[in-house]
């Protein structure tokens, strides 16, 4: 932290203009807002990875245009949920937040020199969890791809199918799935990169199946959360369990990367799997 932040003045400017600040909860560091937005929303001294907006996550990746599709699908409420608030009046407020209308952000665009279809989920909206419509902006995302005949990548952020719709959000485990299974039959490359954090029937579904698994450094991945793991075997799991890290180790995953570094590390993939398309088909050609 420098030096002209320590003194009182500056302790007084962080109570009242305390959106612009933030608070590392990793290193306790207190943080500029828009220097920790410049450095993609990474703590400068102990690289803790803060959760990204959806809308930050595509401008950090797209060269260009990024063309927006899904969006006239919108969420209802099937099944007249109500508890302390009405369901409709929980998604207006988390749209109002988030400045997104559903926890899925999809279109298509270029990163680098390579067309993609690219699917961010952002925990800002119902804690990215999956509901009816989340499931159908991705799939329609994964079938345009397959049309169009592009690699899809996808960025994974939930906390799971979303309660409020029951039935309706589980169904889209299976929907996603098979969305995945017919594009990796066209023989197009599929790839997700995992961030904090990916659980329940996201990470069940669709970000598993990819031919490249990516995580960000620390994310928390798993299916059931760790205090009903640990009360259901009677056993400690270890301190690391559920981190990227962990399953990196046990060969769940393919790589974790700093985010400063996921913009190249999907270039030189992308790089690879063109590489490796063009050579199929001379192969193919001079048979």
């Amino acid at each position: 932290m420098p030096d002209w932040l320590r003194g009182s003045r500056n302790r007084e400017k962080l109570r009242t203009d305390a959106a612009q600040w933030s608070k590392c909860p990793s290193c306790g560091e207190v943080l500029y807002r828009p220097d920790l937005s410049a450095n993609l929303d990474v703590c400068p001294r102990c690289s803790h990875h803060f959760r990204m907006t959806a809308q930050d996550r595509v401008l950090t990746l797209i060269d260009g245009d990024f063309e927006e599709i899904g969006e006239e699908v919108l969420p209802e409420d099937p099944l007249q949920w109500s508890d302390k608030k009405p369901y409709l009046q929980k998604l207006e407020a988390d749209a109002e937040k988030s400045g997104l209308s559903e926890a899925a952000l999809c279109g298509f665009g270029r990163i680098g020199t390579y067309n993609v279809a690219l699917g961010v989920m952002d925990f800002h909206f119902r804690g990215g969890t999956m509901g009816s419509v989340v499931g159908e902006r991705l799939t329609r995302l994964i079938e345009e791809a397959t049309r169009r005949e592009l690699p899809c990548i996808i960025f994974t952020a939930s906390g799971g199918a979303r309660m409020e719709e029951g039935m309706l959000a589980l169904m889209q485990m299976a929907k996603t799935t098979a969305a995945v299974a017919r594009l990796k039959a066209r023989g197009l490359a599929y790839l997700t990169v995992l961030t904090d954090p990916t659980t329940g029937g996201v990470s069940a579904s669709f970000a598993f199946q990819a031919d490249i698994i990516l995580a960000e450094r620390h994310a928390m991945i798993g299916f059931a959360g760790r205090r009903v793991i640990e009360q259901t075997i009677r056993q400690r799991l270890p301190d690391q369990f559920q981190t990227a890290e962990f399953l990196l180790e046990r060969g769940h995953i393919d790589a974790v990367v700093e985010r400063a570094e996921v913009k190249a590390t999907l270039e030189r993939y992308l790089g690879y799997i063109q590489a490796g398309r063009a050579r199929r088909v001379r192969l193919e050609a001079s048979a």
